[in-house]
């Protein structure tokens, strides 16, 4: 019987456009993309600390904001072979306690955001082979209470990501990834009972951000189509 050796993981990244690339899981994603030889440019309500780093300053609810924010940077960096959506916002409490306001930017930052980043970039990535990676949460798969808008938002990426798998199959690499909890900033200005506690064991980003390279890097017609990286002892998983 022939045997055959797995076709080897690609080791180039091309141009990575990273949503929330100034902070937490995207700036990770930044960092291990140009570790990698990959040439990484941010979207963000916030420049990069790096300031020599391509980037696009915008807002991710507002759909137009963001679509234009795309065409900025490949006209700096051409087009992207790759969008990874990193970029996420929350506003905690009881449905009631929570203005309109803030539920509802939550829902188009999470959610809205990812798909006009997406929809802008598509063309590209279409006539590139080129690949989407989304980042929903674990509390996209299973929802707690307090948390309507981030769980309504995140329950949205999952299905937007497996109907945009559906829907470009060989033509664009789809891949859902769902972190568990992280040592980010996500989790500044909560109040107390909002916030991990002092015994809480978290991801660090770096680590969930490589697996985001193995999914950006597999070879053509390879995709990881779901990813759910979380410590071993993540309350929200299963």
């Amino acid at each position: 019987m022939s045997t055959t050796s797995p076709t080897p993981i690609s080791p180039s990244l091309g141009t990575v456009f990273v949503t929330g690339g100034s902070s937490g899981l995207g700036a990770s994603v930044v960092a291990a993309v140009t570790k990698a030889g990959g040439t990484a440019a941010v979207i963000d309500l916030v420049p990069p600390e790096d300031a020599g780093l391509a980037h696009a300053v915008a807002d991710l609810s507002d759909s137009a904001a963001a679509a234009a924010a795309v065409d900025d940077l490949v006209a700096v960096v051409g087009p992207p072979d790759a969008v990874v959506t990193a970029a996420g916002t929350d506003a905690c409490g009881p449905l009631s306690a929570v203005s309109t306001e803030d539920w509802e930017r939550v829902v188009r930052v999470n959610l809205f955001g990812t798909a006009a980043v997406v929809r802008a970039a598509l063309p590209h990535l279409e006539e590139r082979g080129g690949r989407v990676v989304t980042v929903a949460s674990t509390l996209g798969l299973r929802a707690v209470g307090d948390a309507t808008a981030y769980c309504a938002s995140k329950f949205g990426v999952v299905g937007f990501t497996r109907a945009l798998a559906a829907e470009l199959a060989g033509r664009v690499g789809v891949t859902l990834l769902v972190p568990g909890g992280m040592r980010t900033r996500f989790f500044d200005g909560r109040t107390e009972q909002y916030r991990p506690g002092p015994d809480a064991v978290l991801n660090h980003p770096d680590d969930v951000a490589a697996a985001v390279l193995v999914a950006l890097q597999q070879p053509p017609g390879c995709e990881v189509r779901e990813l759910v990286v979380a410590t071993s002892t993540e309350p929200s998983w299963p």
